[in-house]
């Protein structure tokens, strides 16, 4: 029969008064040895404080304050560090001691074995002649993907950090580098100051070499990585600092670069954005994007995008009231439109306010809103700033049928005052009211189906009117129309204000979405404009042109996890397709797929002379156990040729990243050259807070 003895006076009596130190031990047999010595055998446990031992055979002498164990043993600090040893010398409150043929192993990730191990004060365990490896060793597998072997290991439990001495890092049983002294963060501590592991980097621009990245912390709330960057064409510093305030979060990122690609000249860019919360529900948005020159960013890798913008917003959003002021510089970094950027919007500003009132059974809403536009060049037309202010009220007032159908009612009033320089058409101040009323018809027709499956088919008209009166003002924020789902029963489809869709007008469709019990859903949506006129104010590409628009699909299909489909396309009655794009996403356990289709007519007033005509692949393929292969491409069919392709290789264990990738960019102009880049790169496992992965652990069978 198991004895039980709390507060085991033997023990405990050299340990402490307090109740907090009392000592438990639990064992199949206790004995006592003359005055001093208790001998405890079969399944013993000691829980002392947060600490518990198990073995086979324990001997406390209570002259000495000792206690020798005999294993197998295993000490859990109620943490995340768990000790197996063959044999151990401790004191009584289990803190200080020597233990033999000793492992450590840590948060469940990385194990720490020596001939000897000591424990010191509870908090500090050496470890001789020792070993460090995150990875699955058996006989089968005898020699691990990664290890660390010193003459010394100390592991700092309050700090978490581990400390090396004459340590040699091991790949594949390979030596690969010598470290006098290494210090490196246990697998509970995610951010400590330190040198990260280096990262190969080759292009066809800029050669080979290596980053070498510095991770420094800057207190519990800020950090910093440094990244040198050399090869035999460029000296690079890259950085990433990241702050996180009580009423907020910035992070900056940026790199400076001598190269010989261009000029002598220092090459940069920066790029910030943080989010700050403000008194009385206010939050501060802002994003700056700088850049030295329009090629560096892509010669780099750092980013595609050809326009820049620098913006700061400061926006509230309540139940019945929405306030947003912003401020926006814009940069081209595109070939075609370096020549003309000052004739480009180069600073935009504006203001909005929407408050909704309760009146009667209906709702009323109020918008007020001002926007600003300036150009850099003041010549006639290409030159011209704008400045607006608007005005609008909208009544609304909803109804239910008996028949079941759904009903809304609006009725709305816009009022806009234009201040136009640098361009004679629209020269000084302008203003225009547009009157605009509106009614929208639903008839949701829901049904069950067997196993629960539930079908909503949901026919839909709006027929609405507006129309304009005042002087001719200019288009800066309607340019480009789309026409989807999203706007088809909108009372218009401009996106801005500077354009308004008169005349009369039905908006019809038809929606219908199934939601089976099993998960998986899917939706379809028609529908088209019917107008008793053309609609010259939309470019012929957008499908709105005509009295009768281009008919609207829309398909939506979720399968879960697994796939997922959304498709658009545009077309008259004729079947002929001005806009057709689809998108595919399909993810199991060992293929992941993302395709994406976009055609679309050509459109001078839009800004496309060329019909747009491409498809894009990219996937990843677990090829084994511990491979996966990566790929991408995104082929340009009016050109005849890839604007991109890229492969990638990666090991994976349950302790080992390894990651090679290729990629080649094939776009082409007077300043900027196809290129191709070659990355290596290698992660550990167990090491900070870098995870193992359980389905890439080896399997042992022996």
């Amino acid at each position: 029969m198991r004895i039980f003895l709390t507060a085991l006076w033997l023990m405990v009596m050299p340990l402490s008064a307090g109740a907090q130190d009392l000592a438990s031990l639990v064992a199949d047999r206790v004995r006592v040895e003359g005055n001093a010595r208790l001998v405890a055998e079969g399944d013993v446990e000691i829980l002392f404080r947060d600490t518990r031992l198990t073995a086979p055979r324990i001997v406390y002498d209570r002259e000495i304050d000792r206690i020798d164990i005999t294993g197998p043993i295993v000490i859990h600090d109620g943490g995340s560090t768990l000790v197996l040893a063959d044999a151990a010398s401790l004191d009584a409150d289990l803190r200080n001691g020597v233990l033999l043929s000793a492992r450590l192993v840590l948060d469940r990730q990385l194990q720490l074995a020596a001939t000897q191990v000591a424990r010191l004060d509870g908090r500090y365990t050496e470890l001789l002649d020792s070993v460090a490896s995150s990875c699955e060793i058996c006989a089968a597998n005898p020699t691990p993907s990664w290890e660390i072997r010193a003459r010394r290991i100390v592991h700092d439990q309050e700090e978490r950090l581990l400390y090396f001495q004459d340590a040699t890092f091991r790949l594949f049983g390979v030596p690969i580098a010598y470290f006098p002294r290494l210090r490196l963060p246990d697998p509970t501590r995610d951010r400590v100051t330190g040198l990260l592991i280096p990262r190969v980097r080759s292009t066809s621009q800029l050669g080979t070499g290596l980053k070498f990245p510095v991770f420094v912390t800057l207190g519990d709330h800020a950090d910093i990585t440094l990244t040198p960057y050399l090869s035999s064409s460029t000296s690079t510093l890259e950085g990433v600092y990241r702050q996180s305030l009580r009423f907020g979060d910035v992070i900056v990122e940026g790199a400076a670069s001598n190269d010989d690609l261009v000029t002598d000249d220092l090459r940069w860019y920066l790029f910030a954005e943080g989010v700050f919360d403000l008194p009385r529900g206010f939050r501060l948005e802002f994003d700056v994007e700088e850049v030295s020159d329009r090629t560096y960013l892509i010669d780099y890798d750092y980013s595609e995008q050809d326009r820049l913008a620098t913006e700061i917003e400061i926006v509230r959003a309540r139940r019945d009231e929405f306030v947003s002021a912003s401020l926006a510089n814009f940069e081209t970094l595109r070939d075609s439109e370096i020549p003309i950027r000052d004739q480009l919007p180069s600073l935009y500003g504006q203001f909005e306010l929407e408050h909704r009132v309760p009146v009667g059974r209906g709702e009323m809403r109020i918008r007020l809103d001002a926007a600003i536009l300036d150009r850099e060049a003041d010549a006639d037309q290409i030159g011209r700033d704008v400045t607006r202010i608007g005005f609008s009220a909208e009544y609304g007032r909803g109804f239910v049928l008996p028949s079941g159908l759904v009903g809304r009612h609006t009725i709305g009033f816009d009022a806009d005052s234009y201040e136009v320089d640098n361009d004679t058409r629209f020269e000084g101040t302008s203003g225009r009211i547009t009157p605009s009323i509106s009614t929208e018809l639903r008839w949701p027709l829901a049904r069950s189906g067997p196993g629960g499956t539930r079908q909503l088919l949901e026919p839909v008209i709006r027929v609405g009117w507006a129309d304009s009166s005042g002087d001719p003002v200019p288009n800066e924020d309607s340019v480009l129309v789309e026409f989807d789902e999203g706007n088809l029963f909108s009372l218009s489809r401009f996106p801005g204000d500077d354009r308004i869709e008169e005349g009369l007008r039905a908006n019809i469709g038809l929606g219908y979405t199934v939601i089976a019990s099993s998960g998986w859903s899917s939706n379809l949506t028609v529908g088209r404009i019917l107008r008793p006129d053309d609609a010259t104010e939309f470019p012929r590409g957008t499908g709105l042109d005509a009295p009768r628009s281009d008919w609207l699909t829309a398909v939506q299909i979720d399968l879960g996890e697994r796939l997922d489909v959304t498709s658009r396309a545009l077309f008259d009655d004729g079947f002929s397709l001005s806009k057709s794009e689809a998108r595919i996403a399909y993810a199991d356990s060992s293929l992941s797929l993302e395709s994406g289709y976009l055609w679309l007519e050509e459109e001078p007033r839009d800004n496309r002379p060329f019909d747009t005509h491409e498809v894009s692949l990219d996937g990843a393929l677990r090829l084994s156990r511990h491979w996966t292969g990566t790929f991408g491409t995104r082929y340009d069919f009016n050109q005849d040729r890839s604007a991109r392709a890229a492969l990638g290789l990666e090991y994976r264990s349950e302790c080992l990243i390894v990651d090679l990738s290729l990629s080649r960019r094939f776009t082409s102009t007077d300043t900027l050259e196809p290129t191709t880049s070659v990355g290596f790169g290698l992660r550990l496992a167990g090491i900070g807070d870098t995870r193992s992965d359980e389905s890439y652990r080896k399997t042992c069978n022996g």
